[in-house]
């Protein structure tokens, strides 16, 4: 059995006289940089192992060709 990470919490404290706008843009940014939202979107569905060694194969395939060029 895998252990699981532990859950993050992002803090984003509101500075005096600081529009909503600007501390949601600043937690987006945070939330961005941990890569939450991607691990979750992975997560939601089960992918053979076999399926992704395919895409890292082709990406990596498509770095060299842009690479070169």
């Amino acid at each position: 059995m895998q252990a699981r990470k532990s859950a993050l919490m992002i803090r984003v404290v509101v500075k005096e006289n600081e529009s909503i706008d600007k501390a949601l843009k600043r937690f987006k940014k945070k939330l961005e940089k941990t890569r939450v939202l991607k691990d979750y979107r992975s997560r939601k569905f089960f992918t053979k192992p076999s399926v992704e060694r395919r895409k890292e194969i082709l990406k990596a395939a498509f770095k060299e060709s842009k690479q070169n060029a």
